[in-house]
């Protein structure tokens, strides 16, 4: 088993896991305008992603240049894995790759604790990738507590490139976002990435 083969009900089971709904839980975090390089790529990069609508086009030409983009505002103070294999306990099914992965580690050869956000790239159905971004999310708390770096919480998100939702993880509680948020307002996406990102950077 892995990430992929999850349901969320039977997620929800073998964890013990609570599921709570949210409307606009993140909806009020404070907007980040990104810098005009990126707005002027985004003209050309979200247009041809859409075009081709793979998942692998909308990973490369609008999550990963937004992931770069935070990276850099946060002073390089995370890191980004993207692709990577992740296998925390296998014979639960707690392993396979992750599109990717954001830690509170300046390090990129590696990856550290604490391990704070995935992200799951979708070409279509969002709701179709929260179990796996669930899954992933599970895996980078039991991940942190063997590190000696229990951080509070776990960021998830799932997105089409030009649609984004956002998950919680604390203690055995998922929180789903019901909202989903545009890339016609980057700003809004942006500010709430770099908010859940930045939480806990000291």
């Amino acid at each position: 088993m892995s990430y992929s083969k999850f349901n969320l009900d039977e997620l929800l089971t073998n964890f013990n896991l609570n599921l709570v709904e949210v409307q606009g839980k993140f909806n009020n975090l404070p907007e980040v305008l990104p810098s005009k390089i990126l707005q002027e790529l985004f003209q050309d990069y979200v247009p041809l992603a859409v075009a081709i609508g793979s998942e692998k086009a909308r990973s490369e030409l609008i999550v990963a240049p937004i992931l770069v983009e935070i990276k850099k505002q946060l002073n390089n103070q995370i890191s980004i894995f993207s692709g990577i294999e992740f296998n925390v306990i296998p014979d639960q099914g707690l392993n396979g790759f992750c599109d990717f992965i954001i830690s509170h580690s300046n390090k990129q050869l590696v990856i550290e604790a604490p391990v704070v956000a995935l992200v799951k790239a979708k070409n279509d159905n969002l709701k179709s990738g929260f179990s796996q971004c669930i899954a992933e999310m599970l895996a980078a708390q039991i991940f942190n507590q063997r590190k000696g770096n229990n951080i509070d919480k776990i960021y998830g998100v799932v997105t089409t490139g030009t649609v984004w939702q956002f998950l919680e993880l604390e203690s055995e509680t998922i929180i789903v976002d019901l909202a989903e948020y545009s890339i016609n307002n980057l700003s809004k996406i942006f500010g709430i990435l770099i908010s859940l990102v930045r939480s806990g950077i000291h």
